[in-house]
This record gives structure tokens, sequence and C-alpha cells, in this order.
């Protein structure tokens, strides 16, 4: 056979069609399909969790993602312009060789890369929860298509899922090569990225466990100005399953020799280069069949949750199927969320009652719901009480001895307007166990930093918190609030408590307090 890579013959450089927006099923589940998504100029998307998970995505592919917040990134945490401009270079990138009438084809779906050279259809998918994505080339000219998804996982991060389908009446074999890239060390900042990227390139070390075919991506040293010995202690992990057998790379460099045809080398330890993670390997694909493999990735691992993890990936035959039920209970939970507010309902404007879940859930996202109804926790509620005001703390330890481990927000409505204490009284009565909160923070504003608390990063127990700009927090209570009328009078004294006697408010509203807006001196070179 001919080392000659074809384009096909019949080439249509104008082929269009039509964008269009409708509801489909895929696999069990409603989707929005936008076909024809690259005729539309890109877009952004926040794509949820039911857990601490971020990913802002662009329409084009762009990407960045992490855990809890901006520090604990996959992807780097760049604005928005920049995420776009990096689609081809940062997060899914898939390139086919196919062999078909036995001519090699070289196919790399939605990249710029191949454009013109084939007749194509790129379609974007959502779910109507919002938190799985699923992007879509369709090759009419090789009768193939490939699909990824987007998806995440409290306990094994995030998950790209591939499929390739062969619609045609004939065998194709196609050599793959799929990964992810531009993936980042933990360890590293938003800040050190942004404005030191180079020098954080030439820190990197990307290392492959052979045996278990387990990426690690880590720092070979802290970056520190000072004459002393800083360990990286952290990684992000990436592994893959579903392929037999694959090569591993650790790095963009070989992509290149893979488009010319030439033989790829495994690569086992990288360093002073920007992570990435493929997986090549060659399959056939018989008339009307699919291949369908997976990537999982997560951040901020030690080195014991990496020895369990490569110990799992090794011994347990039913980790993809652990992956996948992990996914489905954190669809479960973020429906419970929701629903918790009062998100679900049924009218015949389907669309309509989409938008009001969707509204619903970025509202709890940033208020927070209610972590068991009217139901308080008395470990919180100390917790609470002992960072608020140590003092009233200690005089009212002999009031919660006699508490439950859990009470209702009336038993301490009931004990707050029965104590001469006026702190104690207010603290009582301000106090919300409120979870899932997190202020504005995105890459279109990121000044406005946010951290999803769910979760304590000691020992996995959950973690109730708030936090908020003063108008928005305070907006997203008001809609709270027809769930919950009872908290009503919380708010209202978290409110007052909040603002002075002149009328005066504080810039952000936490649950361990206030923020208050410095004025930054004046710049006398200015």
């Amino acid at each position: 056979m001919s080392n000659t890579v074809y384009a096909c013959e019949e080439q249509t450089l104008n082929f269009t069609n039509k964008i269009e927006l409708k509801t489909i099923v895929i696999d069990n589940e409603n989707y929005f399909k936008i076909s024809n998504s690259d005729k539309m100029r890109p877009f952004f998307m926040s794509i949820v969790s039911d857990s601490n998970h971020w990913m802002f995505i662009s329409s084009n592919g762009g990407l960045t993602a992490g855990r809890k917040n901006s520090e604990f990134a996959l992807f780097p945490y760049y604005t928005d312009d920049k995420i776009t401009e990096s689609a081809e270079t940062t997060g899914n990138k898939s390139i086919f060789k196919v062999i078909k009438d036995n001519k090699k084809y070289m196919w790399e779906p939605l990249a710029l890369r191949s454009l013109g050279r084939y007749k194509t259809t790129q379609n974007l998918y959502k779910n109507l929860y919002g938190n799985k994505i699923i992007f879509e080339e369709i090759n009419h000219d090789l009768s193939l298509v490939f699909r990824y998804q987007w998806s995440s996982s409290n306990k094994f991060g995030f998950i790209k899922k591939s499929k390739l389908i062969n619609t045609s009446s004939d065998t194709i074999k196609v050599t793959l090569l799929d990964g992810l890239q531009n993936i980042m060390p933990a360890s590293i900042g938003s800040d050190i990225q942004n404005e030191s990227s180079n020098l954080v390139d030439a820190y990197k070390r990307n290392e492959l466990q052979v045996d278990t075919g387990l990426g690690i991506f880590a720092l070979s040293a802290i970056l520190v100005d000072k004459a002393e010995a800083s360990e990286a202690l952290k990684a992000n992990v990436v592994w893959s399953s579903g392929l037999e057998n694959p090569k591993h790379l650790l790095s963009s460099l070989q992509l290149d020799n893979f488009r010319s045809g030439n033989t790829l080398t495994q690569e086992t330890d990288v360093k002073a280069e920007k992570g990435a993670y493929f997986v090549s390997t060659e399959i056939e694909l018989k008339a009307d069949s699919f291949k369908e493999w997976m990537l999982v990735a997560n951040v901020n691992l030690n080195h014991s949750a990496i020895a369990y993890l490569s110990k799992q990936i090794k011994e347990d035959i039913t980790l993809t199927d652990k992956v996948n039920d992990n996914i489905a209970a954190g669809t479960k939970h973020l429906l419970e969320l929701n629903a918790a507010s009062d998100s679900i309902q049924l009218t015949a404007d389907a669309l309509r009652d989409t938008r009001h879940f969707s509204n619903t859930l970025f509202n709890i996202m940033r208020g927070g719901i209610f972590d068991n109804g009217y139901q308080i926790e008395k470990w919180d509620f100390n917790t609470y009480l002992s960072n608020a005001n140590k003092k009233v703390s200690r005089t009212s330890e002999a009031i919660l001895h006699k508490l439950p481990s859990v009470f209702t927000l009336a038993q301490i409505q009931e004990i707050a307007y029965g104590s001469s204490d006026k702190n104690f009284r207010r603290l009582c009565l301000e106090y919300m166990p409120l979870k899932f909160s997190r202020r504005h923070g995105d890459p279109s504003r990121p000044w406005n930093k946010f951290s999803i608390n769910t979760r304590s990063e000691i020992d996995g127990s959950k973690i109730l918190d708030y936090e908020g700009n003063w108008r928005d927090i305070f907006q997203n209570w008001e809609a709270l609030a027809h769930s919950y009328p009872v908290f009503i009078e919380s708010m209202i004294h978290k409110f007052l408590n909040a603002t002075t006697f002149d009328g005066y408010n504080p810039y952000r509203v936490t649950k361990g307090g206030f923020d208050w807006e410095t004025i930054e001196p004046d710049d006398p070179w200015s």
C-alpha cells in the first residue's frame, strides 16, 4: 500500500446547512442539539456539576476546567477570549488515520486543520441539566462519525468519553490518536500561570506509569525565589479505559509525526514541556459498528491517592462501570439539589421548564441551598459560633451541650429569643446551613475570585458554606425564600447585621462574616 495520504476527491468547500436547535434523546437522556454549530460564531458555556467541579468551554472546544477554584486547574485558567483562541492547543485533540478502499486518509475532526478536505457536519449537544456536553463531527466522505463528551464525577474527576462510528457498509481500519493537550501540573496558581507561563513550563514533569497507563503531571519543584528546598507533593493525573494496549504520549511533540504517517514512540518521562495525554492504537470497525473509550482526569492528588488509583486501574475490572455509576449518581444529586429549590416544573412549554431549571440552578449556585430543609447539625452550628465570636461560643457551651446532634430551626429560634445575650441571639438568628454556594467568578470576570467549598481537602467531609457579593447574594436569597419561607427571618437578620447605622453595606457577604471594600492608594506615577 502506498504511503500517500489522500483527501476526498469530491471536495465540497462550501458545504453549508441550516443552523437548527432541537431536542433529541442520547443514551436515554434529553439533549439540546445545535446542528451545524461551526457555522456560528464561537460562544461560551458553563458546564455545571453537583460537586466542586468547574468547566468553562467554548463552542469550538477550547476550555478551562478544574476543581474548587482557579488554583486547582486541569487546564490553564485564562480569560474567555484566550480560551476560545486555544481550541487547537488545549483540551481535546483527536486524529484518525483511516484505511478505506486501500487508500489512507488523515482525518482530524473538530479541528481547523481538516477544514475543506472533507464534506463534514459539526453538531453540538448539551443535556437539559447542563452537566454534560457532546461535540460531534460527521464525515460524509469517509462515512465516519466522531463524538466526544465531557462530564464529571465526584470520585474520579473529569471524564472525556469518545466514540467513533462507522456508518458505511464496509469494514474500515483506523489508527487513532486521541487525548488531551495543555494539561496543567498541580501546585500552579492562576496568577503564576498567567504571568510566568514560560517559566512554569520549565518546571513541568510528565511521567507515565507503564503498567497502568496512568499519566502523572507535576512540578519538578515548587517555583520559589529562595535558596531552599521546596518539593511538589501533589499531581494532576489522567488515565484511560476502553482501548487494548495503546501507546501513550505525554506531550504534543509527536503529533506531526503521526500526521505524516511515522511511527510513534511511547513517552514515559517528559520534562520542561506542556503536559498532554494521548492514547494510540489500531482498531477495526465493521459495518455499522462503533468503538468507545474514555479518558479520566483529576487534580491535586497526593501520593497515597495516586497509589490507590493505580491499584484500582490495575486490579479492579469493574472500574469503568464505577466511573459511569458515579457520573449517573452526580446527575441524580444535581437534580436533588435543584429540586430542593422547586426547580422541577412540567408545563406545556418544555423550553420554559428547562429555562426555569437553569435559572434555579444558577441561583442556588450563587446563594446556596439549605443542607437538609429546616434541620440544623450541631457540629456546624458550633463551628459557626466559634468562628464568629469566641466569647459567645464559650458562654453558650452549656446551652449547646443540651441540644441533640440534629435540631430544628424552630428550636434554635426559641433558644435565641429566650437568651439575654444579644450577641448570642443575633448569631443564632442569622445562622443559615447553606451549601453549594460560590460568588461570581468566571473567565469573563477573572478579578472576582470564586471558591466552591463543598468538601474538606483533608478528610473529604462536607462543608456548609456560602459567599457572594452584597447585591448578588441577597437577590438569590430573595428567590430562595419562596422555597424556604421560615428562613426569611434569618435572611433579614443577616442583611441588617451587615448594614451600618448610616446605611453602608459591605462589599461581600460570607458565612464567616463580611468583606469591606478597601480604597487603594493612588499611584503617584500615574
